[in-house]
């Protein structure tokens, strides 16, 4: 469990650094049970192709200053703009353009495995 709480931690830093560039959606969903592929994966919807490597960049960045230098394993997607996975070893983080949500259909795919509550501050409107 200790390793779990690890990775929620980790994956509260990057949804808040996504939120901070304005990801239009931001899920997380622990899927350690269901299909052990990860503790944690994270999705965040970006409304255009810059604003998907803006929040790739931001969550690499903040993940990197902030939790002892981590760093991914592997990149996927950075060239695209359509989509970027950063895989970090025991959580994945996917960042994705808004309308590749259909096609890769996520909330099909993930719709069994419990979602963590992110507990995201967003700014109040004026």
């Amino acid at each position: 469990m200790p390793a779990l709480q690890s990775s929620i931690d980790d994956i509260r830093i990057a949804a808040a650094a996504a939120d901070r560039v304005k990801a239009t959606d931001i899920v997380a969903f622990d899927v350690t049970g269901p299909l052990g592929i990860t503790d944690i994966m994270m999705i965040a919807t970006a409304s255009n192709e810059r604003q998907v490597l803006a929040v790739a960049e931001e969550i690499e960045r903040d993940l990197y200053t902030k939790c002892s230098k981590r760093q991914p394993r592997e990149r996927e997607g950075l060239t695209e703009g359509q989509w970027v996975l950063l895989d970090y070893g025991d959580y994945v983080i996917h960042v994705m353009h808004v309308e590749s949500r259909e096609f890769y259909g996520l909330e099909r795919l993930w719709r069994d495995c419990p979602q963590v509550d992110l507990k995201l501050e967003h700014p109040q409107s004026a």
